[in-house]
């Protein structure tokens, strides 16, 4: 069973209805309620409803990455890859950047 997500937690996970993209919340402020999309259509708790995504490299969203919105105030983990690209209120969410490591000299 899947259900529309009303507010977001550290931790909860999310599944696109539209291919296999699966991601756990990182971070997100508390009070805020962000739309989180993954195809053009909403992300819901519980198993992917999608179709299987093809093989190969033309995965938009990628396992093992951390997607943040434009302001950096919320961030995703993304478990299983899938075709369709994440996007917070709708706009397009971005990998986020390693951070470099320090120096050890």
């Amino acid at each position: 069973m899947t259900t529309p997500v009303p507010s977001l937690r550290p931790g909860d996970q999310l599944a696109s209805t539209v291919c296999t993209a699966r991601v756990v919340v990182i971070r997100v402020p508390q009070g805020w309620r962000p739309v989180i999309e993954c195809g053009g259509s909403l992300m819901v708790t519980g198993k992917p409803g999608g179709p299987p995504s093809p093989g190969g490299t033309d995965a938009a969203t990628l396992i093992g990455k951390r997607y943040t919105d434009a302001t950096g105030s919320v961030e995703l983990l993304c478990t299983s890859s899938g075709v369709g690209v994440l996007s917070c209120d709708g706009e397009p969410m971005m990998i986020k950047a390693a951070k470099p490591l320090p120096a050890s000299d």
